[in-house]
């Protein structure tokens, strides 16, 4: 048990300092190609901090419980927005007013209605692994053009120039420090991550706690903890694009790219209880996202407060 707490607690000490690098190495990359912080977010941070769940779920799969990768997204994917999002405002606020996600988060709510749609079929097999990996690449195509229209467009300069005044970004920090920064990023967050979930749950094997309970709350609170770092560190830094679109991109690539790459190693079956519960939990959390998507509202200190409050009851609820 002793050894099991202090991997935990160096998983931790790795995961806040990759979330920092990568961070820095995201922002950077965005000043120097002219792309902006949200887009890159959307990609580069958002499978870096997703590799995780993808690690723990394949091999969930291959080893014969399917259950703990279908708890595994379903639950990171509440506690991202619930936690990942409420424990950062808690800290610091968010100025979300000013970002412009709408297209994506429509996107993500998009890909969670797909998800909960193919669920009914009672399992997640091959057909529905193809069809969620077709449903990224679709996404991924217009992240790319969106991209690309943004570096042809002659405003990039001027998007480039008001990132100088951001703290952490450089333009002239060279391109292997920024490499650099994303490397250790990318793999320190998985290998943090895999520290402090294998620790976890051997605790919780120790003191006698089901797969499922272990998917929905210890993994998913684990492998969620990339997210955390990387959003903690962005709201630090007053870039609250990075921080929105880290939780956005991550559950699109959770739900699509997580199962649907997991369902090509073996079928996943789905519980009646995601069913009648922790699926629609999860689709409760993304519609909360709607007031500061849409400038209504920032992530304030009391907001981030309620948000953190329903994850705790969330989790209190699967526990009793």
């Amino acid at each position: 048990m002793t050894a099991d707490l202090l991997f935990a607690g160096l998983g931790l000490a790795i995961l806040l300092l990759a979330g920092d690098s990568l961070v820095r190495g995201a922002v950077n990359v965005s000043l120097r190609l002219g792309v902006p912080a949200l887009i890159v977010s959307l990609t580069i941070v958002a499978f870096g901090t997703s590799a995780p769940e993808l690690i723990i779920s394949i091999g969930a799969v291959l080893e014969g419980a399917p259950g703990l990768a279908l708890g595994n997204v379903v639950g990171s994917n509440t506690a991202n927005i619930l936690m990942v999002l409420g424990i950062p405002a808690l800290m610091t606020g968010m100025h979300t007013r000013a970002t412009e996600t709408r297209k994506d988060y429509a996107l993500m709510m998009a890909a969670t209605a797909f998800f909960i749609l193919l669920a009914f079929r009672g399992k997640f097999d091959w057909i529905a692994g193809l069809a969620l990996l077709a449903a990224l690449a679709v996404i991924l195509g217009k992240q790319a053009m969106s991209a690309l229209a943004h570096r042809a467009d002659a405003a990039a300069a001027a998007a480039a120039n008001d990132h100088e005044e951001v703290e952490a970004a450089d333009p002239n920090m060279p391109w292997w420090r920024i490499l650099l920064f994303l490397g250790l990023g990318l793999v320190g967050l998985p290998l943090g991550a895999d520290l402090l979930v294998d620790s976890a749950v051997s605790i919780a094997q120790q003191i006698g706690v089901s797969e499922t309970v272990i998917g929905l709350t210890l993994v998913a609170i684990g492998t969620s903890l990339p997210e955390l770092a990387t959003t903690v560190m962005a709201a630090i830094r007053r870039h609250a694009e990075v921080a929105l679109g880290n939780v956005i991109g991550s559950n699109m690539f959770n739900l699509l790219a997580i199962i649907g790459a997991a369902s090509l190693f073996g079928t996943i079956p789905v519980d009646p209880t995601f069913l009648r519960f922790d699926l629609w939990v999860m689709a409760g959390a993304s519609l909360m996202l709607a007031p500061f998507v849409f400038k209504l509202a920032d992530i304030t200190r009391a907001w981030g407060a309620v948000l953190t409050a329903l994850y705790v009851g969330y989790v209190w609820m699967i526990l009793v």
